[in-house]
């Protein structure tokens, strides 16, 4: 294998185990950090190298995915004690970013970053982790034209479909707008099933007839069975999606646009965190619709 072949990868959770199966189904070399042991050991036997550094990762391949919970994190990964630039001492290196990010914090990162020789890429990515592992994650680059087609053969193995939406910064304005639309579907989905059991209608056939007439979103299958048969087992956690909701309506507010519906959504999820469900599939909102009983 070639350096560039080598694709390092900070974040072995959900979307990073997702991430490196997607890599190493291609051929790629991935070494790998989790601040966890225990998924750095997953890691390593789905075929990757795990290292005990971020330091480490850094030091030994010249693009770096971050796959980790959000901005302030991220930038630790780059600027913090033994990250990215205290191991290169001003060496190139490539940071894709797939966390939902702050849009203005990420920007100023990425000015903040570049003189110590390191681009940031945004590549966050639509999709849970169930489909970014079947290749159905949809990327929304933000960045230096330069630096997404330098990373062409990354992105062709974690997001075969994807989009360039302009200078850093934009990628997570993009995907917290698209989160927005995706988690009205959600909450939508768990209050008509709601709405149908209360009539004493069937949820599961009940959500064949949702597929086949005009209500049809895609979440009715991508979500539709886990509703059905209350599998909370994660691909995308009540706390990662609220996170994003803290974000859009700050963002939203900021700009002078009240966000009505999603404030109510937000109000719904920080019910199932109150309930000890944050780490539950985003899809628990179906309990926490069930708990609102009049």
């Amino acid at each position: 294998m070639s350096e560039k072949a080598n694709v390092g990868l900070v974040g072995l959770g959900l979307v990073g185990t997702a991430l490196a199966k997607r890599l190493l189904g291609a051929g790629l070399k991935v070494t790998g950090f989790d601040i966890d042991a225990a998924r750095r050991e997953a890691f390593a036997v789905l075929g990757g190298t795990a290292v005990a550094t971020v330091g480490e990762v850094a030091r030994i391949c010249p693009r770096v995915i971050s796959a980790v919970f959000n901005t302030e994190q991220l930038a630790d990964v780059i600027e913090g004690k033994e990250g990215v630039i205290d191991a290169v001492a001003g060496a190139s290196r490539t940071i894709l970013n797939v966390t939902t990010s702050d849009p203005d914090k990420v920007a100023a990162l990425a000015v903040r970053i570049a003189p110590q020789g390191v681009t940031l890429l945004e590549v966050p990515i639509s999709g849970t982790s169930e489909q970014i592992v079947q290749g159905d994650g949809v990327g929304l680059i933000g960045g230096e034209r330069a630096a997404f087609e330098a990373c062409g053969d990354i992105l062709d193995a974690i997001c075969p479909k994807r989009y360039f939406t302009g200078a850093v910064g934009n990628g997570a304005k993009t995907k917290l707008a698209v989160n927005l639309i995706l988690g009205l579907n959600r909450a939508a989905l768990a209050e008509g099933l709601v709405f149908a059991e209360r009539l004493g209608l069937d949820p599961r056939a009940f959500l064949e007839v949702a597929r086949g007439s005009a209500a049809y979103s895609q979440i009715m299958d991508v979500k539709g069975e886990k509703y059905v048969n209350r599998d909370y087992h994660p691909h995308g956690k009540i706390v990662q999606h609220l996170k994003d909701v803290h974000m859009m309506v700050d963002y939203a507010h900021r700009a002078g646009q009240a966000l009505p519906l999603m404030e109510v959504v937000q109000n719904l999820l920080e019910g199932n965190v109150k309930h000890g469900e944050g780490d539950f599939d985003n899809c628990a909102v179906i309990e926490e619709v069930r708990r609102r009983t009049c």
